[in-house]
């Protein structure tokens, strides 16, 4: 175990209210790993025998079929993902995608059922998490079927702002916004229609676009009613 591992998970949300004794212990049988932009970290279909924990970078959590591809969610450093399968002893659910150079670091399967067998207070702080996530699912199942297009874009402006924005005197900025076709592949529709709804919605001073990064005004709230 590096001083560094330890350290970091003590950052890391789901883990910050573990035992000093227990963090240890999962710091010392994690692994760090580093994946380049644009490899396959895992796949969909593939065995599920790991969890990941991002230290550096982001990743896009997707499903692929007819020639499409959906983009479940998009992870940053201190989120984890692969935990379902050190659970259920299932294959991977989705494919997830490094969209830039990303650190991870890396619970095995075998490595967990030791750790959980002492600690089991490591395993519930999984399980809330979970369950956030289907909670999660069950809203943007909710936004697909209930808001129009442009509804969906406004929503999801408001949930990254929530996430990942910094409060400035213009309103939530977010430095690094995802891509049109990123957006597109998140709420269902077609990078065109991305484009459209962004530019209507500077328009009518809803954001800020500047480059890669984009300011979110309390405005847009009227365009993605709370659920």
């Amino acid at each position: 175990m590096t001083p560094e591992n330890w350290q970091y998970l003590q950052k890391v949300g789901i883990f910050a209210a573990l035992a000093p004794d227990g963090l240890r212990d999962l710091a010392h049988r994690m692994q760090t790993r580093e994946y380049p932009s644009g490899s396959v970290i895992v796949g969909q279909e593939d065995p599920g025998d790991a969890l990941y924990v991002i230290t550096q970078g982001r990743v896009k959590v997707m499903l692929f079929g007819g020639g499409r591809e959906i983009i479940l969610s998009i992870l940053r450093d201190g989120e984890i993902f692969g935990e379902m399968s050190l659970l259920d002893n299932q294959p991977r659910s989705a494919s997830v995608v490094a969209s830039e150079p990303t650190r991870a670091l890396v619970l095995e399967r075998t490595a967990f059922a030791r750790h959980v067998a002492d600690h089991p207070d490591t395993a519930r702080a999984i399980l809330a998490e979970l369950s956030r996530r289907l909670r999660q699912a069950d809203r943007i199942i909710g936004n697909l079927a209930l808001l129009d297009v442009y509804g969906r874009v406004a929503r999801f402006l408001t949930d990254l702002a929530g996430k990942e924005g910094e409060l400035t005197e213009e309103g939530i900025l977010i430095r690094v916004r995802p891509t049109q076709q990123d957006i597109a592949g998140m709420v269902g529709t077609s990078r065109e229609t991305v484009s459209r709804a962004l530019n209507e919605f500077a328009r009518r001073g809803l954001v800020i676009l500047r480059g890669r990064s984009i300011v979110v005004r309390p405005g847009i709230r009227e365009e993605a009613p709370e659920g």
